[in-house]
């Protein structure tokens, strides 16, 4: 097997997982590829004595690669997403981070987990993404996103107004510091600290969540992810902040955002006693009461 691995944050108390890492991979005779900004980190704090081939782009890791490892948080995670988009790669997390809803295998459980990878005892959980298409009257980008995507005010302390609308049928207009579009995946995330709802993956669905909404009868609302969602920001700035995954980019008034669902979706590793529900329990320390 060709085994990618990306991670973001090498530190001396981060060095052992990496090397447990490798050397349990190595130890099954597979071949490892190192995200490249990662491998220079790696060789600023530690020797590596194995061979290895390197990657940079989503175009260079899309052949001949059987599992993407993350190794770091859930930030980690999303951003080693951004490598293998429609590939069909399938990637595992292992978390060295904190709370770790995407990177959910510990530290402790490395040697475990490989070796269920390496006997086959796994399956895949479909994530979904958004695309993001942002047309400036000139040019149209597009950004995909498995979390959300985030409208922010950027140059004023006032409140900013957000007209959405659902599939070419008109909303509302939030007043608000900014508006959250999640999938699934992200309502653990953003959403969650928003006030949004838990939604469990492989629901069908998008999430509009509004910052600090001014009207106090504005709430989240759920709705089918085969809706495009439109929106148009209007407010006393010329610019704001939208950020994809937690990566920012600027925004002009009266640019036009249209998000809809991706046409393909990634492949998590999942194993028989790792599920969504214990993962939510556990982190979130549900039912610490003697009660229970």
């Amino acid at each position: 097997m060709r085994i990618a691995i990306y991670g973001r944050t090498v530190t001396k108390q981060k060095l052992s997982a990496f090397h447990e890492v490798f050397e349990t991979i190595l130890s099954f005779g597979w071949t490892i590829l190192l995200e490249e900004d990662f491998s220079k980190s790696l060789a600023q704090k530690t020797s590596v004595s194995f061979d290895f081939e390197t990657f940079s782009t989503h175009s260079e890791l899309g052949v001949g690669v059987d599992l993407l490892i993350s190794i770091g948080g859930d930030g980690t995670f999303l951003k080693s997403v951004s490598y293998i988009r429609n590939s069909g790669i399938p990637v595992l997390g292992i978390n060295t981070g904190r709370l770790g809803f995407l990177a959910n295998v510990s530290r402790e459980h490395v040697q475990e987990a490989l070796g269920l990878v390496k006997d086959n005892k796994y399956v895949f959980q479909k994530r979904s993404l958004l695309t993001v298409g942002i047309d400036d009257g000139e040019d149209e980008q597009y950004f995909y996103a498995i979390n959300e995507l985030a409208i922010h005010k950027k140059d004023t302390s006032s409140m900013i107004n957000v007209k959405v609308s659902l599939d070419g049928n008109f909303l509302n207009t939030y007043w608000s510091d900014g508006l959250i579009i999640s999938t699934p995946t992200g309502s653990t995330a953003y959403n969650l600290s928003c006030g949004g709802p838990i939604v469990t993956p492989g629901c069908q669905v998008h999430i509009i969540t509004p910052i600090a909404p001014h009207n106090l009868n504005v709430r989240p609302m759920v709705i089918p992810d085969h809706m495009p969602i439109t929106l148009n920001v209007e407010g006393r700035g010329r610019s704001y902040l939208m950020s994809i995954d937690g990566k920012s980019h600027s925004i002009k008034q009266g640019q036009e955002i249209v998000i809809q669902k991706a046409d393909f979706m990634i492949n998590v590793v999942k194993f028989e006693n790792n599920n969504f529900l214990d993962t939510i329990r556990n982190k979130m320390h549900w039912g610490i009461d003697k009660r229970n």
